[in-house]
């Protein structure tokens, strides 16, 4: 299933699920759904059942005819997993981790799939991260185990892990140089877990302007998925609907000789294999039709 966050015509978000004729609005078939994406994820798989059983008496609504918001809008948390692919570590020149790299990003960065990436004033060193992220479902206790940790995901999203290079390397901790307001696209929906199969056999791809700057496949990740809920089960109990992005591969415009920031105008694709797509144009602060956090 596709669970999508969106808005038609001035109406206020809603949730729907994206399908091979187009987008069903589970608030006009199932007024008593809940409305917010967090329930639903908490709701598990009876949740999903549900929703199964009603979305065949709808008629879709065209995508071309709505604008896809974040999927989930307003997370508990925005967690991030640092150093994970191997050629990522190797074009920085740095050994292998032996633990995962955790950092956050502010939820106030989040953005939708088509959103505007605003480049700061504070900085002309912004650069982009393809990534696969996980969103965790409900019963993500402490000290899960692998199976437990496979059960506890409730599905997949694309990420760019958009990050302020100067502003990031200056700190101790990384969170300010990743999470600028619209440093955080995400979507372009939620995909759940048995309609991708392996989630470490998915290829991951950044665009800008057309030219390919990122190609790696998530089998090369250093710790896959279940290793990273497992190692964060370790210190917390993660909240349904938290977001967790996994690492980039090699190809970053930090790491480019010379470096290849992105600049306003410029339009970044980042695609994983099953997933969809996100499409994002940069904008300078000073033109960004940004007036305030995402609905």
């Amino acid at each position: 299933m596709k669970l999508a966050t969106f808005m038609h015509r001035a109406g206020s978000p809603k949730i729907g699920v994206v399908t091979d004729e187009g987008l069903v609005d589970l608030s006009a078939i199932a007024p008593s759904l809940p409305p917010a994406v967090i329930d639903i994820i908490d709701g598990g798989e009876p949740m999903l059942e549900e929703i199964r059983r009603v979305i065949s008496r709808a008629r879709p609504i065209p995508l071309e005819h709505v604008r896809l918001l974040a999927p989930v809008p307003h997370p508990p948390e925005f967690l991030g997993i640092g150093l994970n692919y191997r050629d990522h570590c190797n074009e920085i020149g740095i050994p292998l981790p032996s633990v995962p790299t955790v950092f956050n990003k502010q939820t106030s960065c989040i953005a939708g799939p088509h959103d505007e990436v605003v480049l700061p004033t504070a900085s002309d060193q912004l650069d982009y991260e393809g990534e696969l992220a996980f969103i965790v479902g409900r019963a993500a206790r402490r000290h899960l185990s692998r199976e437990q940790a496979h059960a506890s995901i409730f599905g997949y999203v694309v990420v760019n892990d958009v990050s302020v290079r100067d502003v990031q390397l200056s700190s101790s901790t990384v969170t300010l140089g990743k999470s600028f307001d619209t440093h955080g696209p995400l979507g372009p929906w939620i995909v759940t877990p048995e309609e991708i199969g392996d989630p470490q056999q998915l290829v991951i791809s950044t665009l800008v302007n057309g030219e390919q700057r990122q190609r790696g496949n998530t089998s090369d990740m250093i710790f896959d998925c279940a290793d990273i809920l497992v190692f964060l089960s370790r210190f917390m109990s993660l909240q349904p609907g938290t977001v967790v992005t996994t690492g980039t591969p090699a190809g970053v415009g930090h790491c480019k000789c010379p470096p290849a920031y992105l600049r306003a105008g410029d339009r970044v694709t980042v695609e994983i294999s099953g997933l969809g797509r996100l499409d994002n144009r940069v904008v300078a602060e000073a033109a960004s039709t940004l007036k305030g956090p995402p609905p």
